[in-house]
């Protein structure tokens, strides 16, 4: 009997010092997306996301990389560059919904205005976007996405293997399922 093995599709894989994790880094099953903060279709993966997330607790930890659509989207890249910059000030996640939750209004202003309300040292904060410090960061997520045959927003893996299903609720609540079962009993 002969057992193949499919290598994972991610061309670069999850690391703690690289991404920004939500959840235990020891969770059995990691969902990583690839998303864009203007993207409509992202702005409800977010929403299956988190109810996704509050389902399975502690068997899932979720990562999420920047793939802003530059020519689709002309916000999502200084959203992305805003989400990596708050997470400089340990914020990440809190910019990372507040985006979400506010995807048709994400003007330089408007940031700064998120900025402020989630308490960032606006000094920092103003002169990394200027500078374009996390330029290279959401460059290297949307290369890192390229290279793992995404094509658009939202992408979805699963413990590495791209997963090409529907990503409504119920379907991407039971490929998470299955595989925190497999890792189970592997």
């Amino acid at each position: 009997m002969t057992i193949t093995m499919r290598a994972p599709d991610l061309s670069v894989p999850v690391s703690p010092q690289r991404d920004h994790i939500r959840g235990s880094v020891d969770a059995p099953v990691t969902l990583l997306e690839y998303g864009d903060y203007e993207c409509p279709y992202c702005g409800s993966a977010h929403e299956i996301v988190n109810a996704i997330r509050a389902r399975m607790r502690t068997q899932l930890r979720f990562v999420f990389r920047h793939f802003p659509l530059r020519t689709l989207h002309p916000s999502a890249e200084l959203a992305a560059e805003t989400a990596e910059a708050s997470g400089q000030q340990r914020k990440f996640w809190p910019m990372h919904d507040m985006l979400f939750e506010n995807q048709q209004r994400l003007s330089a202003p408007n940031l700064l205005a998120y900025a402020t309300a989630l308490g960032l040292g606006l000094e920092e904060f103003g002169s990394e976007l200027a500078n374009r410090v996390h330029a290279p960061k959401v460059q290297d997520d949307l290369v890192s996405g390229i290279r793992s045959g995404v094509k658009g927003t939202p992408s979805f893996f699963i413990n590495g293997m791209r997963h090409d299903g529907a990503w409504d609720p119920a379907t991407l609540l039971t490929a998470l399922q299955e595989e925190a079962a497999a890792v189970k009993h592997a």
